[in-house]
């Protein structure tokens, strides 16, 4: 079995690996090109959330790095709000020099879905520079609901007079639609509580004011092996090796269900295809060391890189599988 396919969802699997097993020529994306003297200042990363969450656990741990390739600091820098649209809006209307770039989560693929008004497209204000990395969710609930198990949570959400409440770290987030996937297939009435980042809402999850959610492995994960939230399934089509006891939420008794987050480096359109040539070949190098991929692998990511082509042609595959989904659970654009 290819490496890639335990963790990419299944429809993207043939686009990542068409591009990774073309022949030399056709993978000039990991070759450094001339960029007419880029960089010449700091390169700004903007992470659409707040600190602690998913894509700024990502983002911090590619910046150092990158900058180190690229000669000139790499700087992550947050704006959150409104899911992710203040940060994907802020990059869009940036000059396309390279220099203002965006870390994207799936939410890319959604937005234009669940907002009925962008002052952008995110398809196609927005260019990709490679895929970072994909990572599958996990179904957390608080210790004191009496569901240890996929199937209990399904029964008590059924037999609950008033819906039982989820989290989501943003409208429209992976961790959203999981959610809405789960309900569609579950026959089970949720209500979301949406918050500005994966943070607040675990905080809230901890306390108690909501029931559960579904939220990215590496942010989960601590609050699990310390025993303050319970997982009872992962979203992927294959268990996490961080979490090999807790079973995929397919396993638990809801087939065909899937969701995986993917999380990748982003430019203003316009920008310079010499500019995108370089980001690309030096972010690409940087997910191939040895450290980063273990740093990864340690927080549940699954490594990826892709040339930006494919990793455009993976993200308007999401805007369409996701876009029926969000049409399926009758959710309306904001």
């Amino acid at each position: 079995m290819h490496p890639l396919r335990a963790v990419l969802p299944r429809f993207a699997f043939g686009l990542v690996v068409g591009a990774l097993t073309a022949p030399p020529a056709a993978v000039s994306f990991a070759q450094t090109l001339p960029a007419h003297g880029f960089p010449s200042r700091p390169v700004r990363i903007i992470v659409p959330s707040a600190p602690g969450g998913t894509l700024d656990i990502i983002t911090r741990a590619v910046t150092q790095r990158l900058g180190e390739g690229l000669g000139q600091p790499a700087i992550a820098e947050n704006r959150a709000g409104s899911a992710t649209t203040v940060a994907e809006e802020y990059v869009a209307r940036s000059a396309p020099d390279g220099y203002t770039l965006l870390m994207a989560g799936t939410s890319r693929a959604t937005n234009a879905h669940m907002y009925a008004k962008l002052a952008y497209d995110p398809l196609h204000d927005l260019t990709g520079i490679t895929l970072v990395a994909t990572s599958g969710n996990v179904l957390i609930v608080n210790p004191t609901l009496p569901a240890k198990a996929v199937s209990e949570l399904i029964e008590l959400a059924k037999s609950s007079p008033t819906p039982l409440f989820y989290g989501t770290a943003a409208h429209g987030s992976s961790g959203h639609l999981a959610a809405e996937l789960f309900k569609q297939l579950a026959g089970v009435k949720l209500a979301q509580v949406p918050y500005k980042g994966a943070a607040p809402a675990i905080a809230d999850l901890l306390g108690g004011q909501i029931h559960m959610t579904f939220d990215n492995i590496p942010v989960a994960l601590p609050h699990i092996r310390s025993g303050r939230l319970r997982a009872l399934g992962v979203t992927s089509a294959r268990r996490s090796p961080l979490l090999p006891d807790v079973p995929t939420i397919a396993e638990a008794g809801l087939p065909n269900y899937e969701m995986t987050a993917m999380f990748g480096l982003t430019a203003p359109a316009r920008t310079p295809a010499d500019v995108i040539a370089r980001l690309n070949a030096e972010t690409v190098r940087v997910l191939q060391t040895p450290q980063l991929k273990e740093r990864f692998a340690s927080l549940g990511f699954d490594t990826a890189g892709s040339s930006p082509e494919e990793y455009n042609r993976l993200v308007a595959a999401e805007y369409q599988r996701l876009g029926k989904l969000i049409r399926e659970a009758g959710l309306k654009p904001q």
